[in-house]
C-alpha cells in the first residue's frame, strides 16, 4: 500500500470484482425503483482524475430510465442570471430514480473560482448555500454521496499526453483542462477551502484516491454500495414462451433493401493479426 492507495489490479481479478459489483448495482438500481427511492452521487475532481471512467463503469450495466448522468454544458444567458443552484435542482431525481452529477454546483468553487469567472460575493455567497441547499436535499429525503477524485500531479500530466496523442481521446482535454497544470496550486485552494466550508455531517466528502483507475473505479462502487441501505427486490418470474408454428409469412427480397456494406468480412479476407492492423 503506496501513499496514495493501491497498486494497480491485475486485469482478471479487476473484471472479476468489477462484474460482482454491477451486479450489486443493479440489486441497487431495482431497490431505488421499487422503494421510490431518489440517489445523488456527485463526481469532482481535477482534470483527467478518473472521473469519466468511474461514471460510466457504474451505469452501463444499469437502466437509462433509472440512472442518468447530468454533465451540464456552460451556462446560458438567462441561466446566469437565474439563483446559481437552479438550474442544477432541475435535474435532481424523482422517486425511483438515479442521478449522477459529472460534475455539479461545485463547478462555483472549484473551476470558476481560480479562473475568476465568478466574484469573490458569488463565490462566499456560494459556500454560505452550499450546505444549506444539501442539507435542504437530504431533509427531503435525497440520498446524497459526493465523491473527489484525487490525483498526483506527475500522474495528471501523463495522462493529457496520452489524450493529446490519441485521436479517440482528444476531444477529451481543452485549453482550460491545460490551465490546470499551471494554477495547481490554486485548485489545490480552492479545493481545501471547498472541503473546509462543504464537508458537512449530512453530506461529507468521501476522497477517492484515483493514480491507480482500475482500483479506483472499485474502491468508489464498493463504497458507494456499502453506504445504501439496499436489499434483494423479488423479480417476476418469467418463462420464455414456444415460438409459435410458421403461418406461411414470406420475408421480402434481399434485393429490395439496403445493407450496410459487410466490411467485418473485408477484414478477415485481409489476414493476419487484426490487432497489428492500424485500422482495426
Amino acid at each position: 500500500m503506496g501513499e496514495r492507495g493501491s497498486g494497480r489490479l491485475p486485469r482478471a481479478r479487476y473484471e472479476r470484482e468489477l462484474r460482482r459489483l454491477q451486479i450489486e448495482l443493479v440489486k441497487l438500481q431495482e431497490w431505488v425503483r421499487a422503494e421510490g427511492q431518489r440517489l445523488v452521487v456527485v463526481f469532482e475532481g481535477r482534470d483527467a482524475a478518473g472521473k469519466g471512467g468511474a461514471i460510466k463503469r457504474v451505469t452501463e450495466r444499469l437502466n437509462p430510465r433509472v440512472a442518468r448522468i447530468v454533465a451540464l454544458p456552460v451556462p446560458t444567458e438567462r441561466e446566469r442570471t437565474q439563483w446559481y443552484f437552479q438550474r442544477h435542482a432541475a435535474q435532481l431525481p424523482a422517486a425511483g430514480e438515479i442521478v449522477l452529477f459529472d460534475r455539479s454546483w461545485y463547478n462555483r468553487a472549484g473551476v470558476e473560482r481560480v479562473m475568476g469567472f465568478c466574484t469573490e460575493e458569488e463565490y462566499q455567497r456560494f459556500l454560505r448555500q452550499c450546505p444549506v441547499f444539501e442539507r435542504l436535499l437530504v431533509e427531503d429525503g435525497i440520498l446524497l454521496r459526493k465523491y473527489w477524485f484525487s490525483v498526483s500531479d506527475a500522474v495528471q500530466e501523463k495522462r493529457f499526453r496520452k489524450r493529446l496523442g490519441d485521436p479517440t481521446r482528444r476531444w477529451k482535454i481543452s485549453a482550460m483542462d491545460l490551465e490546470s497544470i499551471t494554477r495547481w496550486e490554486a485548485y489545490s485552494r480552492a479545493k481545501d477551502e471547498m472541503f473546509a466550508r462543504t464537508d458537512i455531517p449530512e453530506a461529507p466528502w468521501y476522497v477517492v484516491e484515483a493514480d491507480e483507475k482500475r482500483a479506483a473505479r472499485i474502491n468508489m462502487i464498493a463504497h458507494l454500495l456499502s453506504t445504501v441501505p439496499y436489499g434483494d427486490i423479488p423479480l417476476p418470474d418469467l418463462t420464455l414462451p414456444p415460438r409459435p408454428a410458421p403461418t406461411g409469412y414470406q420475408r421480402p427480397p434481399r434485393r429490395l433493401q439496403t445493407y450496410v456494406p459487410d466490411h467485418a468480412a473485408s477484414l478477415l479476407a485481409r489476414g493476419g493479426d487484426p490487432a497489428a492492423d492500424p485500422q482495426a
